[in-house]
């Protein structure tokens, strides 16, 4: 259980029901405190950090410190603790390890809280990426060659190495203990022919990573909630600009609507018969323009304030199902909303002073800040930056992760 020592603002005594937001290093902790506090909810944000951005935020009604995420026996203890306080009704997963432990303890959790999470059996399904592609051959849905590199053979074609499991914990790989876990990002990119030295891939993922073939084109995403199988809401946007010139999370989206993309997703969820959160990263396959599935991740994703904007109300909408109350969720958005990370930006400049890939060709680095500088002029929208709540833009600045970011250079 959490200590009462550990509350960093005082608990005051509120008529209203409590939300846990276990905030990361990405903006989405804050679209949905702010969704959330103007639906009227309280909002507790959970940080290992008290400098972190969301703790300056005028929509945050408290602040609990907790251990960081890694620290993963601990890090439940205090979500359970958080969980058994009489105003909290749910959790919403922002991290990798809550939909995880929410899964895994679901019976200790579902004593006090509301949760929307699938099972741990399906969860793991999900995790391991090459089962996660097996599951979309299942439905129908067109899918990269995926192997384990131990079985990789054939390098006569572009190829990606990336981690088997984003997220290590002891029940997928034997090399983390218990009360630990490791997030994996890593990913290595091979042209044909070129050479790669696989044991020192496999140790620096720890675990045996996948091989897929490399699909190049623009990169989507679906955002969805859904009710055992059943699709509540989804949301389409198209990235723009990655965290990295290569690719990665989005930092510069637009929202779209395509029926095809929609129809693919509709079936992976239905085959999964998922339960709750869905952010799944898309490519579109440049030379087939089929959409090719890449990862689903569990949880809210980083660019959650372009759906928030665009009028898809995830954080209520979740607030709702996982209350009971999935009958007052009216899905739908605006198509060609877009919205700026900042911070991913300046990240997606330093890319390409340090990163280099073999698929990928390395802009002008004049040209791509001329290109953010425009975006940012012409779709003045961002996702810490806000007229009505400077602080946490200005928090971040200082203590967060653009200064981090800055000093790499």
């Amino acid at each position: 259980m959490v200590p009462r020592s550990m509350i960093a603002r005082s608990q005051s005594t509120t008529d209203r029901d409590a939300v846990v937001i276990p905030a990361s290093k990405y903006p989405h902790g804050y679209a949905s405190i702010r969704s959330l506090a103007q639906a009227d909810v309280h909002t507790i944000v959970a940080v290992s950090d008290a400098s972190h951005p969301l703790t300056a935020s005028r929509y945050c009604d408290e602040v609990v410190m907790i251990p960081p995420s890694w620290e993963l026996g601990a890090y439940k203890d205090t979500l359970l603790g958080l969980a058994a306080r009489p105003d909290v009704r749910t959790i919403i997963p922002h991290r990798p390890q809550e939909p995880y432990l929410l899964a895994k303890y679901h019976d200790q959790f579902s004593e006090y809280v509301d949760l929307a999470v699938p099972s741990l059996e399906t969860l793991t399904r999900v995790h391991d990426r090459k089962r996660l592609m097996e599951a979309a051959a299942d439905a129908g849905v067109p899918a990269p060659r995926t192997e384990l590199l131990d079985d990789a053979a054939d390098w006569n074609t572009d190829r990606i190495i990336k981690a088997r499991y984003n997220l290590l914990v002891d029940d997928y790989v034997e090399s983390v203990g218990p009360d630990e876990s490791q997030i994996v990002k890593h990913v290595e990119h091979v042209s044909a022919d070129e050479s790669h030295d696989s044991a020192a891939i496999r140790e620096q993922m720890n675990h045996t990573p996948i091989v897929q073939a490399y699909v190049d084109g623009p990169e989507y995403m679906i955002g969805a909630l859904c009710e055992h199988g059943e699709t509540v809401a989804m949301y389409q946007h198209r990235q723009i600009r990655g965290d990295s010139h290569t690719g990665g999370g989005g930092v510069y989206r637009e929202t779209v609507k395509n029926p095809e993309l929609e129809a693919n997703a509709r079936a992976l969820l239905e085959t999964l018969e998922w339960h709750g959160l869905a952010c799944i990263e898309y490519v579109r396959d440049a030379d087939t323009g089929a959409f090719k599935p890449i990862e689903l991740n569990p949880r809210m994703w980083q660019s959650l304030a372009c759906a928030t904007r665009a009028g898809a109300d995830f954080p209520v909408w979740y607030w709702l199902q996982a209350t009971g109350r999935s009958e007052q969720i009216e899905p739908g958005y605006d198509a060609g909303v877009g919205t700026h990370y900042l911070g991913g930006e300046l990240q997606h400049i330093v890319s390409i002073a340090r990163e280099r890939s073999s698929l990928v060709e390395t802009p002008s680095l004049t040209g791509r800040l001329r290109e953010i500088l425009k975006s940012c002029y012409e779709c003045p929208a961002f996702d810490y930056l806000h007229a009505d709540d400077p602080s946490p833009f200005l928090r971040q600045t200082h203590t967060g992760s653009i200064k981090a970011i800055t000093r790499r250079l």
